[in-house]
């Protein structure tokens, strides 16, 4: 139960980390113009965003009273951590073939924000970051992670927008546990919802074919 309690915890720490982000970058975007974000611009500003999400996530780990490591949270949040990942390179996959796709039809190029080998790297050099502050908690302590890990405590207990965020969490909650219950079905080799015969069967509809357990950014507004 614990286990579930910190997973629904997670959901809630990356729903109001992506909404603080949100604004952060609302107001980079202010003070840099118009101009369209550089595909270099996009990984450097992504990178540090998952270095402080990676970061916060640890600190969550962490008993603030004796700096004391919870290793099963701390298992648990890699795991949480390796899906979200995974979940936003799948859907920056699918965002960039859209806009390219849109860009064809209508005669001009779209935009080059999504390369595969850059956005492996940054994952990699963001679970490699998980990975040090394990060896040496120390470096996982800087003024700005505190800063968003204590906004984060305080607008989670915000009568409304904690709320909002808590309802969110759930969700986050359900997504994670789908995705275990449909890779473990795969390792298993059990007949699961995108085999034959399931509603998502090829001869079905569009619309019949989205997965309950596909991964949404519910935690943040690009």
């Amino acid at each position: 139960m614990d286990t579930l309690n910190f997973i629904f915890r997670l959901g809630v720490v990356f729903a109001i980390f992506g909404f603080i982000w949100w604004i952060i970058n609302a107001g980079i975007s202010l003070l840099r113009g118009v101009a369209p974000k550089s595909q270099v611009e996009t990984y450097i500003l992504k990178l540090i965003r998952y270095f402080f999400l990676v970061d916060v996530t640890f600190l969550f780990c962490v008993y603030q009273e004796d700096g004391m490591i919870n290793y099963p949270r701390l298992v648990v949040a890699g795991g949480v951590l390796l899906m979200y990942f995974l979940g936003k390179y799948q859907n920056a996959e699918v965002r960039n073939a859209f806009v390219q796709l849109q860009g064809r039809l209508m005669n001009r190029g779209g935009g080059e924000t999504f390369n595969k080998k850059t956005e492996g790297i940054v994952i990699l050099l963001s679970l490699g970051f998980f990975i040090l502050f394990i060896i040496e908690p120390s470096f996982s302590q800087n003024p700005v992670s505190n800063w968003f890990y204590n906004s984060i405590l305080n607008i989670e207990d915000t009568p409304i927008f904690g709320f909002v965020f808590k309802v969110v969490g759930f969700f986050f909650m359900v997504s994670i546990l789908l995705k275990l219950v449909n890779g473990i079905q795969m390792l298993l080799g059990i007949p699961g919802r995108n085999n034959t015969g399931g509603p998502n069967h090829p001869n079905r509809s569009g619309l019949e074919n989205r997965g309950d357990d596909d991964f949404d950014d519910y935690e943040e507004v690009e």
